[in-house]
Order: structure tokens, then sequence, then C-alpha cells
């Protein structure tokens, strides 16, 4: 079995600060690359934070050249990063909840949310989700939030062979416990992996409950943060099976 190395990016974002937020980004990316992580996943629009009255003013075509520093270090890096951002697709005025992710070959791949949480709908269309990727010998399905409440979307991804299932998120306290039941259930029924990446604090004016998360292809959990707070949570496969560590993550101020 291959070594490969995950991590979700537990991280804070400043409403609307585009430039902060791709600081703190450029920040968890470089904490990853040291610690061998091949694919980094950030939170649910974790460039603007969860501002649906700023998304039509924030919303950018994927290839913007705002987003050249966090792909150039990318690729400088070797480690590809999904992050999060509002989008509008070439041809369409529609803003749209992206998962861009960008690769250590220096590509981009578009992720659209595809299933919108209630309330959403006044500042965003529904996505069409987007192609698996490729990391190594693994293959990654990408989910944003209320993907996952669907139990056909990660069916779907199971169908198209993941490997593993990475969604960014936003999710309090009182909803934590069943979302995390949901993703624990499928991991083990798809035998899948999945890695789950929540906001550090509050955004949008929702209080993230942290506690970014790991389960194995079996459903067991390998690692978890123990709360909100900006860290990086880490598995790392190796012929031993699963292992996973948090790590503390400091952005300058």
């Amino acid at each position: 079995m291959s070594v490969f190395t995950v991590a979700a990016a537990q991280s804070f974002s400043v409403a609307g600060d585009l430039a902060a937020n791709i600081t703190a980004h450029l920040r968890f990316m470089a904490a990853a690359a040291e610690q061998g992580v091949e694919l980094l996943v950030f939170p649910e629009l974790s460039l603007t934070g969860y501002e649906g009255q700023l998304a039509a003013d924030m919303a950018i075509d994927p290839l913007d050249a705002v987003l050249q520093p966090l792909r150039d270090y990318a690729r400088e890096l070797g480690i590809s990063a999904v992050v999060g951002m509002p989008i509008r697709l070439k041809g369409s005025s529609q803003v749209l909840i992206g998962a861009l992710t960008l690769a250590k070959d220096g590509s981009l791949e578009v992720y659209s949310k595809q299933h919108l949480h209630a309330g959403e709908e006044r500042f965003f269309a529904p996505g069409t989700g987007g192609s698996t990727l490729r990391i190594g010998r693994d293959t990654v399905s990408l989910a944003v939030c209320a993907d996952f409440s669907h139990a056909s979307h990660a069916a779907a991804a199971a169908g198209l062979g993941a490997d593993l299932y990475a969604a960014g998120v936003l999710i309090g306290e009182s909803g934590y416990g069943a979302d995390s039941a949901l993703l624990q259930g499928y991991a083990e029924k798809h035998s899948m992996a999945v890695l789950m990446a929540n906001h550090a604090g509050l955004t949008g004016g929702w209080q993230s409950a942290g506690r970014s998360a790991f389960w194995s292809e079996i459903g067991a959990l390998i690692v978890a943060a123990p709360g909100p707070g900006e860290l990086l949570v880490v598995a790392r496969r190796d012929a031993g099976g699963w292992q996973g560590q948090v790590v503390p993550v400091t952005i300058a101020q």
C-alpha cells in the first residue's frame, strides 16, 4: 500500500478580506508541506468566509489572477490544495460555492457545490460538482458541506471509485454529532476514507465547532481536532495503516 498523507486546514477566515485570507492560506500550505502533506483541504468558502451578502461582489472566475500566489506556492511546495471561494463560470452570471483544487503540477480543477443549505439560495445557485482528483495512486472525490447531507452524493463518489471523500464544511456544535455520524457512516458503508475540514471559529454569524476529522475506510476515527482554533488535522497512511496527528498553526499578525 502506497504512502498517502492528507490534511484538513482548520483555518479562520477574515470576513471579505481576500488578501489576509490568502496570506493565511499560504501559511497553512507551508505548515502542511512540513508534514509531507500531499492534499490539503480548506473549509467551505475559506478565502472569503461564509459571507453570503458579500459573495456576489467577491465572486471570481476560477482562473482569476488573484489566485496566482496560491497556485504558484502549491507548485513550489509540491502540494495540492483545495480552497473555498465564490465563483462565476465563464458565460454565466450565477454565483456558485466553489472548491478549487490548486494542483502541485500547476493545473486547476473546479468543483461547485451541488446541494445548497436552506437560505443559501438567496446568494448562490446550485452547482454541478466536478471531476474526481488523482493524487498519486488514490482517487479523491470532493464535497462542500450540505452536499454530504445527501446520501446519493457520497454513493456517487464511491461509484466513481473514490478512495477518499473530502469535504470542506461549516458545521456548528448543534449539528456536529449528526453530521460527523453521517460522514463516519459513509466511510464504513462505502469503504472509502473521509476527511472533513471545518472552520476554526466564527464566520458569517455562525460559530464553528471546529473538530475537523478523518475516518479510515472502515469507519474508524483516526484523528480529530479537540475543538475550534487554527490547526492542521493530518492523516498518514503507510504499510501499517492510518495514523493521525493534530498540528497547531500560528498565523503571523
